[in-house]
């Protein structure tokens, strides 16, 4: 254990062992203390509640259950003061982010700036809930290049290339030297020099410690995001009927690749009106180059429906809308983005031969979303829909992760975000790092 003045460094790991997410991470450095990342462990949820029958009612079952892990003063709920200093959100994706919504409104919570806008959009389009309530959270951003004090630490976020924007890692100066902690990163996305970035910097600093990812251990595909881009094109340019799609709503580099497949084929992308909805928050950060919604390629797709939220209202009126038998007269010229909540709108548009479906995202990894998966199967067999699956994971390769991880030549390497850590941590026991498996609540002194 490293000390000086009196100060003491340690990990304590919450979440995000022996799992993919659900990462909660308690840095304490003396007296100072961070937690990195506040997400929802989706596999522990499903052990004990199936939505929307059975569904966490208050905060007594998620701390009984261990979803919400027991810290004093970390809570809304609890009358005390702030025992931590801060949360620092490395993306926006649920098992990342999603139980911040618990964090007292004083603690501030850090993240990059389109990290913040994606949650507050999510939030108001979320059906009100106990689990999601981003309101009144002290959301405090920033951009790579920007240094935050946060007590007697100096925290450095650097971009990272991961399947959302306004993704980091973040280098983290304690008394006993660096801190690295990865977040969730990839080097085949569009735009791999951002993880470079943190690598290089990771390297220069030698820590003490990182925190890495350790997902992709397994059936791992070697692709990229430009593949994906032209799997997409050739299936649309090949098509002779409607295409539809699913993806990620927040996924922007894919968003893009479907865009310039659309455009290429004379095609119009019609997305869907939470879609619409986060592409209007968005299109405030120049950095991100989304499309535009007034682009007369880009059409939003306007639900078959008696009532409509206040938002979907708004998602409306942000450009010019299209309805099921609307598309279903131009099924040849049309590229819709459709989820397996929306195959209901299949009935008016009544796809013609020639016609497929793109399922680019991830395939059903466990029992619940096998049943989901085979439901939309269900429909796009009734219609004679084949689908193809073009997709990459947001999730660094294991090749690539040791070599960054030899690079950054940290004392520890603590791997967590994965099933198989075992696997990877016997696949890198010639670096010189020692390789740690932590387990949830211990204790690592530094």
């Amino acid at each position: 254990m490293a000390e000086r003045g009196g100060r003491r460094l340690s990990l304590t790991f919450y979440g995000g062992t022996g799992e993919v997410g659900g990462n909660k991470i308690l840095l304490q450095d003396g007296d100072t203390r961070v937690i990195l990342d506040f997400g929802m462990s989706f596999t522990l949820r499903r052990q004990y509640y199936s939505d929307p029958f059975l569904s966490p009612k208050g905060e007594v079952g998620l701390l009984e259950f261990g979803l919400l892990p027991r810290l004093k003063g970390v809570y809304r709920f609890e009358d005390s003061e702030p025992g931590i200093d801060a949360v620092l959100l490395s993306h926006s994706h649920m098992d990342h982010s999603a139980y911040v919504s618990f964090i007292k409104r004083e603690i501030p919570v850090y993240c990059g700036e389109a990290t913040a806008t994606i949650l507050k959009a999510l939030d108001e389009v979320r059906i009100s809930g106990f689990e999601f309530d981003m309101e009144n959270l002290a959301f405090r951003t920033f951009r790579t290049g920007d240094k935050l004090r946060i007590g007697g630490l100096e925290v450095e976020p650097i971009h990272v290339d991961h399947s959302v924007p306004g993704s980091y890692g973040f280098v983290i100066y304690t008394s006993s030297g660096a801190v690295v902690y990865t977040g969730d990163f990839r080097m085949h996305g569009s735009k791999p020099e951002l993880t470079e970035d943190l690598i290089r910097k990771a390297s220069e600093e030698r820590p003490i410690a990182v925190i890495s990812e350790g997902t992709n251990a397994v059936g791992v595909e070697v692709s990229s995001e430009a593949e994906v881009r032209e799997k997409i094109r050739e299936i649309v340019n090949r098509a002779s009927g409607l295409v539809l799609a699913n993806f990620s709503c927040a996924d922007i580099d894919r968003l893009r690749s479907f865009y310039s497949a659309a455009e290429e084929s004379g095609r119009y992308l019609v997305i869907t009106l939470k879609q619409a909805y986060l592409l209007e928050r968005l299109s405030t950060d120049i950095h991100l180059e989304v499309p535009r919604l007034d682009d007369e390629r880009l059409l939003i797709f306007q639900k078959s429906k008696k009532r409509y939220f206040g938002w979907e209202k708004e998602a409306m009126s942000l450009g010019k809308t299209i309805n099921s038998s609307q598309i279903s007269e131009m099924q040849k010229r049309v590229l819709l983005i459709l989820t397996l909540y929306d195959m209901e709108e299949l009935l008016g548009i009544n796809p013609k031969p020639g016609s497929c479906y793109i399922l680019s995202a991830s395939e059903p990894f466990n029992e619940e979303m096998e049943l989901d998966f085979n439901k939309m199967v269900n429909w796009l067999k009734h219609y004679g829909l084949p689908q193809y699956h073009a997709h990459v994971s947001g999730h660094v390769t294991p090749l690539q992760l040791k070599e960054a991880l030899r690079r950054m030549c940290a004392k520890k390497v603590f791997l967590i975000h994965g099933t198989h850590l075992d696997l990877l941590s016997k696949f890198m026991r010639d670096l010189e790092s020692e390789i740690v498996i932590p387990e949830k609540g211990v204790r690592y002194e530094l």
